[in-house]
């Protein structure tokens, strides 16, 4: 409170007041005096509140924070997840629920342009080629595209809440190859200094073990390298960057990274794990577990209440020490069925189970939390609906877990389209590339690679729906939207086949596809084809199978002629 107002407070409501009173303004004197009072009210609550943020349980938690959210603490984190990933159930299973709500229905991803005429004649350049090529390149497949890989990705987002891409290029043939790099190697992010948020470079730090072939020992190395930030294009490139620690390191300019992080804080360097929240909830549920268990064992030791006189309790003692009967054909102990015997003053009655009974319900609410640190329903984690639900409870995917999952997907797709861009990009500014461009510089110095002629870069990923929807509704109403004649038809067969979730749409649109990018029925007459192909100019015999396809314009090679030339090595792996 500032000196003016502190005046105001103690000085002139006070006199204000007192001169309402002398002049017989009464009720103007008691909204003086209420004023007063309120502005001291106020006055000691946000006094105490700020005191109160001194306390030290509040200091420990924020000490505590700064700890954990550092580069050491979220390593210590992430080790704590993913031993928890593996050993407790409900992380477990958690995490697989996110995986396959994500990745469980697959993904379709298509380049428009196929090197197909447009309606001006013009062919356009085979950029579905290039993507699919990168798709499926065995090492790409093994780090990246198949569904084994995303699955592992997707893990890894909820254990270590970042993933690291390195873009190895062939700066000759624009040949593009992923791989991931372990969140433990990167241990620096070097930032624009005007501003945070844009990474420059990764340092890694990581050790390698090099084997002796002729003694078989193994040596270890300790490794430096600095990868550029994918989109990071400096106009000075330098060969090596000196290191905190002292040293310096190469800069690997042809293998960019790119880091793709989740529950990051906003201006924070490091992701934290989507599990990291349910840990503890998760813990408190299996210790609850665990608890109840031993109680269940405990109480299942004492199973009878046997009543004597004390002139009796040595004899009924080593009656009941006795060791039951046998069975005398597998000699097994005889524990049920067994004949009490005793004197009329001795009771044998069971122990009543009424006050004994422990409900394992009880930590539902340990196991709801654990849910909600996952953002996935309870009735799916624990795979039962509960004593008031049903089953199709437990199957129903509601409206606020399907949007998170609609969101990890949207940020796959952001992650796919960045990294596709790149392939096309290398594919253009690569001297034996198979698409051809231009490469400019805007006026913030970024390049900007553009596609020669008419052809455009779209690409289409598609996700199946999330919901269960009607697959014979799904197919009617494409049917119903077709006979309105609107449609192309390849856009109809293309719905039509991902309402059927067949797989590689792409390759069965390229069979039905000409040259011009329309579509050829499979029953279509030859002879209508050789009558469309006389009149744009092109031989008719190609409709039987014979004659010669129409020449490539010079900007466009043959198809035969766009493969890269083998005997390329595979860049070192990491």
């Amino acid at each position: 409170m500032g000196f003016t107002d502190t005046v105001r407070e103690r000085v002139g409501l006070p006199l204000r007041e007192t001169f309402a009173r002398w002049t017989g303004h009464t009720e103007l004197a008691e909204q003086l005096r209420q004023e007063r009072e309120n502005a001291a009210f106020f006055r000691e609550s946000l006094s105490e509140l700020e005191n109160r943020m001194r306390e030290p349980g509040y200091v420990h938690l924020t000490a505590l924070a700064e700890r954990e959210f550092s580069r050491e603490g979220l390593a210590d984190i992430t080790a704590v997840v993913r031993v928890m990933a593996i050993k407790n159930p409900l992380i477990k299973r958690g995490l697989a629920l996110r995986a396959s709500y994500v990745w469980g229905q697959g993904v379709q991803v298509t380049a428009r342009a196929a090197g197909q005429r447009d309606r001006q004649g013009r062919r356009l350049q085979d950029v579905n080629t290039v993507i699919q090529g990168f798709l499926d390149d065995p090492g790409n497949r093994r780090a990246f595209s198949s569904q084994q890989a995303r699955q592992e990705l997707e893990r890894a987002l909820g254990t270590d809440g970042n993933l690291f891409f390195p873009l190895f290029t062939s700066p000759r043939t624009g040949r593009v190859q992923i791989r991931t790099v372990p969140w433990d190697e990167i241990v620096e992010v070097i930032t624009n200094p005007e501003d945070s948020s844009e990474p420059w470079y990764y340092r890694r730090e990581y050790w390698i073990d090099r084997r002796d072939i002729e003694s078989g020992g193994v040596i270890t190395e300790r490794r430096s390298a600095i990868y550029p930030a994918l989109g990071y294009r400096p106009k000075i490139r330098p060969r090596r960057i000196a290191t905190v620690t002292g040293g310096k390191a190469d800069v690997m300019w042809d293998a960019p990274i790119l880091h793709v992080s989740v529950n990051r804080p906003l201006g924070s360097r490091w992701g934290i794990p989507d599990a990291y929240a349910a840990v503890d909830w998760a813990n408190a549920y299996r210790e609850f577990l665990t608890d109840w268990a031993r109680l269940v064992k405990s109480l299942s030791r004492f199973a009878w209440r046997f009543t004597s006189k004390g002139s009796k309790q040595a004899a009924a003692r080593a009656r009941l020490a006795a060791a039951p009967a046998r069975d005398t054909v597998t000699g097994d102990p005889q524990y049920a069925g067994a004949t009490a015997l005793g004197t009329p003053d001795m009771v044998l009655e069971a122990i009543p189970k009424s006050g004994a009974t422990i409900d394992s319900d009880s930590g539902r609410p340990l196991a709801a939390m654990t849910a909600a640190a996952l953002d996935v329903p309870v009735t799916m984690l624990l795979g039962d609906p509960g004593q008031t639900g049903a089953r199709a409870v437990a199957e129903t995917l509601d409206q606020p877990t399907e949007l998170a999952m609609q969101m990890r997907r949207e940020l796959w797709t952001d992650v796919q389209r960045t990294i596709y861009d790149y392939v096309i990009d290398q594919s253009v500014k690569a001297p034996m590339g198979m698409l051809k461009g231009a490469v400019t510089v805007d006026e913030d110095g970024q390049e900007v690679v553009t596609l020669r002629g008419v052809t455009e870069r779209t690409i289409d990923i598609v996700w199946p729906d999330l919901d269960d929807v009607d697959q014979g509704q799904l197919i009617k109403a494409i049917v119903e939207a077709d006979s309105t004649q609107y449609l192309p038809p390849l856009i109809v067969l293309r719905q039509l086949l991902q309402a059927l979730k067949v797989r590689d749409v792409d390759e069965i649109l390229a069979r039905v596809t000409d040259d011009n990018g329309e579509f050829v029925a499979p029953k279509a007459n030859a002879g209508q084809q050789a009558v469309d192909r006389f009149r744009r100019g092109e031989d008719p015999a190609a409709a039987f199978g014979g004659g010669d396809s129409p020449p490539a314009r010079p900007d466009q090679p043959r198809r035969d002629e766009r493969r890269p030339p083998r005997g390329e090595k595979d860049p070192v792996s990491v």
